[in-house]
């Protein structure tokens, strides 16, 4: 394997992150001249802060990815070892930034229009739609290995053929909007991208001297620049943040991650650096799926007086909230994943509840606490997730697969 493409794309790459450092301001001076704005509601100040600063990370990766077309051919040519030499990688990775360049754009449109959440959903499938349909014509793999406790009753592998497909789909629709939601504080979404891309890389790196070295280095194309550009948008929206990346980063970072998943072949793993986020949708569900309330905005509640982030609460009737939803307080009362007080007044009997979101969940559990030491708490959850993901893939992994 010829290492020159990789040292090219990580050259460049620290490059991309320089001129994303640099171009994130001048940038939000244009945004903020164009009302495209927003306010930090935690903090006390009526400050406008530059949105969709998202799309100067993106536009940065993809330039780069642009120029940088034929690094990946060119390491086939000189290798002589690429399977489908060079023609499918190259048609694969044009689908993949088609992919991203398409997410993108539609993530920047859903800043500027404020789309409803059925059309959130439904963005990262459109924009998924090349990706799948080259996976189709390279003939992919659409198969799944089986654990060996299961093999006597299923066989070695499974053949899932079109239900690859929906999974696939529902990856990609996964992977733009977990981040999404798991937002609120400053920070957090680049920050979470920068801690996935960087384990992502790591997985791939020690991988490298496998038998599907193509596919991990392919995907370390992907994860570099991620990683590279992404510091550089950290550094403007830290805490406190000077820009918000905006929804057009989360759709972007999302759909990088579910590219290199799906075309590197490592789905599973890589839902396994999800873990925080998957916790966070499920945790999240009763009230995205409509059993609770669920207002538009679910961060922590700022408590002006001691300048603290604490538990928001949603309230409604209790006589508005169906069976289930009453079973959902129930049991996350008794548990301690949800803060529930029930009251009644003259006139009628309601509920509030803490919102169910990790970021919630954590200040429920461990007090008021600053934004940014929220903000460090959740990333370590992300970090110790990813930590759980080796743990599972190398060690674990030994007990189910010979290898």
């Amino acid at each position: 394997m010829d290492y020159l493409p990789l040292c090219v794309n990580v050259a460049v790459s620290v490059l991309a992150g320089f001129v994303t450092f640099r171009a994130v301001p001048a940038v939000a001076k244009k945004l903020l001249a164009a009302n495209l704005f927003g306010k930090d509601l935690n903090k006390d100040c009526d400050k406008r802060i530059p949105e969709a600063l998202g799309v100067v990370s993106g536009a940065i990766f993809l330039v780069m990815h642009f120029a940088l077309i034929p690094v990946p051919s060119l390491g086939c040519w000189l290798s002589k070892n690429c399977p489908g030499y060079p023609q499918i990688q190259l048609v694969q990775l044009l689908a993949a930034l088609l992919a991203l360049c398409c997410m993108l754009l539609l993530g920047f449109a859903d800043d500027v229009l404020n789309l409803p959440w059925r059309h959130k959903l439904a963005l990262p499938a459109v924009a998924a739609l090349p990706l799948l349909t080259t996976y189709l014509l390279t003939e992919g793999p659409t198969t799944v290995l089986i654990p060996e406790p299961l093999r006597p009753l299923l066989g070695l592998h499974v053949h899932l053929g079109a239900l690859y497909y929906v999974y696939m789909g529902l990856l990609c629709v996964f992977c733009t909007n977990a981040i999404n939601i798991l937002a609120g504080v400053n920070g957090l979404e680049a920050g979470q991208t920068v801690i996935i891309a960087a384990s992502i890389a790591i997985f791939n790196l020690i991988e490298l001297h496998g038998d599907a070295w193509y596919s991990h280095l392919f995907s370390l194309y992907f994860m570099v620049p991620l990683l590279c550009t992404t510091l550089g948008l950290l550094y403007h929206n830290w805490f406190p943040a000077n820009v918000f990346v905006g929804d057009t980063f989360c759709y972007f970072a999302g759909m990088a991650f579910a590219v290199v998943g799906i075309l590197g072949h490592f789905g599973k793993t890589m839902l396994l650096f999800f873990m925080p986020q998957l916790f966070n949708f499920a945790y999240s569900a009763p009230q995205l799926f409509h059993l609770l309330p669920c207002p538009r905005h679910r961060i922590p509640r700022f408590d002006r007086t001691s300048g603290k982030l604490d538990v928001s609460f949603a309230r409604a009737k209790v006589d508005d909230i169906s069976l289930l939803g009453h079973l959902v307080l129930r049991i996350g009362d008794c548990t301690g994943l949800i803060s529930v007080r029930w009251k009644v007044d003259p006139d009628e009997a309601y509920v509030e509840f803490g919102n169910l979101t990790l970021l919630n969940l954590l200040l429920l559990h461990f007090g008021r606490v600053h934004e940014r030491t929220l903000t460090l708490r959740t990333l370590s959850v992300q970090v110790l997730g990813s930590v759980l993901a080796f743990t599972i893939r190398y060690p674990l992994a030994r007990i189910f697969y010979e290898s």
